[in-house]
């Protein structure tokens, strides 16, 4: 599949799993695995408690932009075996991540959860507040606010993706490897 139509399954991916299931970090973190077809079950679970800034909280980085980062990381970081010397992949994530933060910051002011929520609905909901919760949803939080911010953070993330896989001069295929499945925990 070419890289035009990776970005935009990745967005659509993305806008329906966060409409469907719910959970930025985790949505984003699938919407990217799915796309590219490689399913790792323990990265996808770490992303669940940075659901909305951490906790649902909104004073933490958006879940978008934290699972995007741990999706392409997923790819090029910073390997266990190599803790102590592996500084080329460590600063390949770091520079990834500072692209989605660019993107981010330059569409929504911020990467921060609350100062996002302020853009997108013009304040900030308490998401442990019922009703809060309530008027969140009713403002569209899943018809098309955190739908949107979600699918854009895995249309970037991927397409920050591309650039470095085509920049190794590899495929999608070479990491076929990182396909992990957990059972039933």
């Amino acid at each position: 599949m070419d890289r035009e139509k990776l970005i935009t399954r990745a967005y659509d991916t993305g806008f329906e799993y966060e409409k469907t299931y719910r959970g930025c970090s985790q949505s984003t973190i699938a919407a990217v695995q799915d796309t590219i077809g490689i399913q790792n079950d323990f990265v996808f679970k770490a992303g669940g408690g940075l659901t909305a800034g951490c906790g649902m909280l909104r004073d933490g980085p958006c879940g978008g932009y934290t699972g995007g980062i741990m999706a392409m990381s997923m790819f090029f970081a910073r390997r266990r075996d190599k803790f102590d010397d592996d500084r080329e992949e460590n600063y390949c994530s770091f520079r990834m991540a500072i692209a989605l933060h660019d993107r981010f910051v330059s569409e929504y002011g911020s990467i921060t959860c609350s100062e996002i929520h302020k853009r997108i609905f013009g304040k900030s909901y308490d998401l442990w507040n019922p009703e809060e919760k309530k008027r969140f949803e009713e403002a569209g939080a899943h018809k098309d606010k955190c739908t949107g911010v979600v699918a854009k953070a895995s249309a970037w993330a991927m397409e920050i993706l591309l650039d470095e896989i085509e920049k190794r001069d590899m495929t999608i295929d070479d990491f076929s490897h990182l396909s992990c499945r957990m059972n039933g925990r």
